[in-house]
């Protein structure tokens, strides 16, 4: 069975790469050199799904899961050597669709286990990222790192690089649109997709489904919410939906109360690609849920 393993991670913009590459060997840092990097990125998995090929270096199949924060954060991960990259790369695309493709050029430090990134990747820029194990002191070497760096809290960033690629949310709507071409309206013939993504980056997607007795019918961010329950998750950091023949759609009010008990009030809905808006000002007196 593949191990699971965590880091604890960080990652920021960097202005200034060659500055950061000598402060990390004033440290006394171990410069492993550069790698050329393509990650190639999945839909429908937990987390994230990527396929990396490096020069040097064999392909790895690498899911992961992690909050999308600024700052540090853990990350869970398990990392697979792939023997037929080609052949693994078309079978996932064709199970679960490719949802983009990230390339960037690595320098690898080391300093005391923590793997130190100067990352520049195509279209985004230059970044600095560092991934400790869990050791039991993987704070204090992130702090003394973030000092020694001189990374700044205005440079941190939450999302991973193919949120970046993507914008963000367009990752979310993706999914949502994707779903909205599954749904099931003989009666009315308005689609509806709505897409939730959690804390760690998973992304659950659902689509309207209606029924001849037409209260027995379900929304599009109902199914969606079966879906990210079922999966064992229980929180909502961001909310797309998106419908075939209306840009912005807007929940229902019973779908807003059902969202607003897995979400918080700042959580953003993207409600297609016209209008960005929050859960608190969609439903501005929720009922709460009192322990």
């Amino acid at each position: 069975m593949t191990e699971l393993r965590r880091n604890l991670e960080i990652k920021a913009r960097d202005a200034d790469p060659r500055r950061t590459l000598e402060a990390a060997r004033a440290l006394g840092a171990e410069d492993h050199g550069e790698l050329a990097q393509r990650d190639t990125y999945f839909g429908g998995a937990h987390g994230r799904l990527k396929l990396r090929e490096q020069t040097p270096g064999e392909p790895e199949l690498i899911q992961y899961r992690r909050p999308d924060e600024a700052g540090p954060h853990t990350s869970e991960f398990r990392n697979v050597p792939v023997a037929a990259a080609g052949a693994l790369k078309e079978a996932l695309d064709a199970a679960f669709g490719t949802l983009v493709v990230v390339e960037k050029r690595r320098r690898l430090l080391l300093w005391e286990a923590v793997r130190i990134h100067l990352d520049d990747v195509d279209g985004l820029g230059t970044f600095v990222e560092l991934e400790a194990p869990d050791d039991g002191d993987q704070q204090a070497k992130v702090e003394r790192l973030t000092e020694a760096l001189a990374i700044a809290d205005d440079d941190l960033i939450a999302g991973s690089y193919s949120d970046l690629v993507l914008g963000g949310h367009e990752l979310l709507l993706n999914a949502a649109e994707a779903a909205m071409h599954n749904a099931y309206t003989p009666h009315s013939g308005f689609k509806v997709g709505a897409a939730l993504r959690t804390p760690t980056g998973a992304i659950y997607a659902g689509a309207n489904v209606e029924n001849a007795s037409y209260p027995q019918g379900q929304c599009a961010e109902a199914s969606a919410i079966g879906a990210l329950i079922a999966a064992g998750d229980q929180q909502i950091a961001a909310v797309a939906v998106v419908a075939e023949r209306m840009d912005p759609c807007s929940p229902c009010g019973g779908c807003r109360q059902k969202l607003a008990e897995f979400a918080k009030p700042d959580t953003p809905v993207y409600l297609g690609r016209s209008l960005t808006t929050t859960m608190g000002e969609l439903l501005p007196l929720a009922f709460e849920f009192e322990e």
